[in-house]
C-alpha cells in the first residue's frame, strides 16, 4: 500500500509539472498519442515475440530473460495506455531491451549463481569422459 501511495505522489508531481509546462491541449494530445502507441505495441507484440524466440534459439538470451523481456514489453505497453506522464516514461523505457536487460540482470543475481554452479557441476561430470573416434575398416567382397 505504501508503494502505491509513493507512486501516486510521484505521478501527481511529475504530471503537474509537465502539464503546466506543456499546457492542457498538448497534455491531452500526449495522452492520446501514448495510448495509441501502447495499443500499437500490443497489436504488434507477435513480432517482438518472434524476435525474442530467435534470440533464445541462437543462445543470445536464456529462457528466464526471454520471459522477462516479453513481460516487460507487455507491461510497458499497458503503462503507455494508462494516462499519466510517469507511467508513460516508465512504459517508454520498458520497450527498450537495454533497460529491461539491466533490470532482469540486476534482480536475477541468485539465478545466475545457480546457473554457474550448475555449469561447474556439469563440467565436472563430463571431465571423466574420453572422446574417441571409431574407424570402421571392413572390406566387403563384391
Amino acid at each position: 500500500m505504501i508503494y502505491f501511495l509513493i507512486y501516486l505522489f510521484l505521478e501527481v508531481l511529475v504530471s503537474v509539472n509537465i502539464s503546466s509546462y506543456l499546457g492542457g491541449l498538448m497534455t491531452f494530445f500526449e495522452i492520446i498519442l501514448s495510448a495509441f502507441i501502447g495499443i500499437v505495441i500490443l497489436v504488434n507484440f507477435r513480432k517482438t515475440l518472434i524476435e525474442n524466440l530467435r534470440a533464445v534459439s541462437s543462445n543470445h538470451i536464456d529462457l528466464l530473460e526471454f520471459q522477462s523481456l516479453n513481460l516487460f514489453t507487455i507491461l510497458g505497453a499497458i503503462l503507455l495506455i494508462l494516462p499519466g506522464f510517469l507511467t508513460d516514461i516508465i512504459g517508454f523505457f520498458m520497450q527498450f531491451s537495454v533497460f529491461t536487460s539491466m533490470l532482469v540482470n540486476r534482480y536475477n543475481v541468485k539465478s545466475e549463481s545457480h546457473k554457474t554452479q550448475y555449469k561447474k557441476n556439469h563440467i565436472k561430470k563430463d571431465s571423466n569422459v574420453i572422446d574417441v573416434e571409431i574407424i570402421d575398416n571392413h572390406t566387403s567382397l563384391k
